[in-house]
């Protein structure tokens, strides 16, 4: 190429880089309208739309949490001319103090970022403000929770505002957004929450509203969040906590053929509407100082000695192991004779099987215990006693059944390694026998008792335990609730369990009072020892005998013999289930009055 050529193919060259150029700036300046709204976001105010959260309601379709309008009043420090605070403290209700100490929050933030003056607003309120021109306050539409019943405080949770540690985890979270922070709201918060919008709006340079920019095209509108239908029985709920009030402890009742959570009541518990408006810090407080601990959820974190409700689960895995038969006897004169000795109260001797689920007799499970974990077709009392444990957890014990309702504990169920460390590998049958009725190193939650004696009326499954039966949006909820998980008892085992089961209720039985005309309620008493006080009460049940429609479990501290309260509390909740009424007032008047004394909470609350 020569040298003209080669000149004149630089001039064309730079000719076409020149000519794109132009273009490019013609199609900035012209054409492309982005270069032209972050121009103008100067004058731009970006609103955030939050959604109403999902409705929640009971399986009846009661409603048990909704949501009401409010609203956040925002401030841009940088915006604010000539504010009246006298006014504006007398419009909102609070100190001019406060008010002040708010803007002074609010300028250190950002004078150029808008931030929350007073949250949660009545609709009054707004109105109000809209009466007056305060340049730089605007306020944007928000939705609190409202709890019609005024129950299930532990198990519907509560919404609070994100933290740094949310905001940093979850990018979907602002400063000032709330979520669920317990229960099914924090369970179900991307289900409840919705998706936010956002409003464009223009203001001048004193920060007056001039209206939507570009019409609204740029606007994004908020989707309401997802309503929930719960397993509760709201009746049923209500009844519970009402029996419970002066006591502490929980009652969980379940549906055995769908694992659906009828009731799941913890005492003490709270009104859920406290953790709602202003006063909710202060409210919060004083419920966490509490020393009976209303925001703990004894239903599925309090892993408690399950006592001698245990006794059926021994039973089974007697039967299943073929070291028991249903016509096997053994003697009880006060008790079991043999190393430290198990006390047990007075009754007939000898008993069989179903005799001693219907005296609750201890000296009985001893035996079968030892004869479970001393057999000799196992190597040693090592081996024998894990597969005793193996069982156990077929059952849900020892482990979170996984359920949809956060903060499930695992419960305890121990193992041979343990006690080879705790005795130093010189250990027997007779140096853990207390495990034989329940007591020693078990814990297992009401959650997973409730679970225990649904699995017994279904003879030998169960499915998972849950709180939520349907969502709205969706065709169903997840499929492994609807799954049967099976125990390593055979069914053709259950047969004696539930027929000593329905001797102790409806023959004269430590249940008795429990007993129902024409129900065939079908329970086990039991009664925990307890380090702080008095023994626990507990109890549990299911009926009908055949094709049963409920299963109760309940556990109270400090309550006494199992009879005492534990068993009257489940037999008025399976009446009312099954029959839609109580025929015993007089036994709902005493139980909702007994106040059980707590002097281990009473000296905490001394602290």
């Amino acid at each position: 190429m020569n040298r003209s050529n080669r000149i004149r193919t630089l001039k064309g060259t730079v000719l076409l880089i020149a000519v794109v150029i132009l273009l490019r700036l013609f199609y900035i300046q012209v054409l492309d309208e982005t270069y032209k709204t972050n121009a103008a976001n100067n004058v731009l105010r970006y609103m955030v739309q939050y959604p109403p959260r999902g409705e929640v309601y009971d399986r009846n379709g009661e409603f048990l949490v909704q949501s009401k309008e409010a609203y956040d009043l925002m401030v841009t420090p940088r915006e604010v001319h000539d504010l009246d605070t006298l006014l504006m403290s007398r419009i909102l209700e609070i100190p001019v103090e406060q008010l002040r100490e708010e803007l002074a929050k609010a300028r250190r933030y950002s004078p150029y970022r808008a931030s929350v003056v007073v949250k949660q607003l009545p609709k009054e309120t707004k109105l109000k403000l809209e009466e007056h021109s305060f340049p730089g306050f605007y306020t944007v539409y928000r939705t609190v929770r409202s709890y019609p019943t005024k129950m299930a405080g532990n198990l519907l949770g509560y919404v609070g505002e994100v933290n740094e540690r949310i905001i940093e985890r979850n990018p979907y979270y602002r400063s000032g957004d709330y979520i669920g922070m317990s229960g099914i709201e924090q369970a179900y918060e991307e289900v409840l929450r919705g998706v936010k919008g956002v409003k464009i709006e223009m203001v001048d340079v004193h920060g007056v509203p001039q209206g939507s920019y570009a019409n609204g095209i740029y606007d994004t509108l908020a989707s309401p969040g997802v309503a929930i239908t719960c397993t509760i029985d709201a009746r049923l709920q209500a009844l519970a906590e009402e029996l419970m009030q002066g006591k502490v402890g929980s009652v969980v009742a379940i549906e055995p053929e769908t694992g659906e959570i009828l009731v799941m009541a913890s005492s003490p518990t709270y009104d859920p509407d406290e953790l709602v408006g202003r006063e909710r810090g202060n409210n919060y407080m004083k419920l966490l100082n509490d020393p009976r601990r209303p925001l703990y959820n004894r239903a599925v974190m309090s892993p408690y000695p399950p006592g001698s409700t245990f006794k059926v689960l021994q039973g089974l895995i007697g039967l299943q192991e073929g070291v028991l038969v249903p016509e096997q006897t053994y003697p009880c004169h006060g008790g079991y004779p043999y190393g430290r000795g198990m006390k047990c109260h007075a009754h007939s001797s000898p008993r069989d099987l179903k005799g001693a689920i219907q005296t609750s007799c201890n000296a009985y499970f001893c035996y079968v215990f030892r004869n479970i974990i001393e057999n000799k077709k196992y190597k040693n009392i090592e081996e024998g006693f894990d597969v005793w444990g193996d069982y156990v957890r077929s059952f849900g014990y020892g482990r979170k059944l996984g359920s949809d309702f956060n903060g499930e504990l695992n419960g305890n169920v121990p193992t041979s390694a343990f006690y080879d460390k705790a005795y130093r590998g010189r250990w027997n049958g007779l140096t853990i026998i207390s495990l034989s009725i329940g007591q020693g190193e078990m814990g297992c939650t009401p959650l997973q008792m409730a679970n225990m004696v649904a699995t017994i009326a279904n003879r030998g499954y169960y499915r998972i335990p849950h709180v939520v039966k349907r969502i709205h949006d969706r065709d169903s909820i997840d499929s492994r609730f609807y799954e049967k998980h099976y125990t390593k008892v055979d069914s053709r085992h259950f047969d004696p369990i539930v027929e000593g089961m329905y001797m102790a209720v409806n023959e004269g039985g430590t249940g008795h009072v429990a007993m129902v005309p024409g129900l065939d309620i079908c329970g086990k008493t039991g009664t925990a020892q307890n380090p702080h006080g008095r023994d626990n009460s507990t109890f549990f049940c299911f009926a009908p005998r055949n094709n049963p429609k409920i299963a109760v479990s309940v556990y109270i501290e400090n309550g006494g013999f199992g009879a005492t309260v534990a068993a009257p509390i489940a037999s008025l909740l399976t009446e009312y289930y099954l029959t839609d009424t109580i025929k015993r007032p007089d036994l709902v008047e005493r139980i909702k009055t007994m106040q059980i004394a707590y002097p281990y909470y009473e000296k905490q609350r001394g602290k």
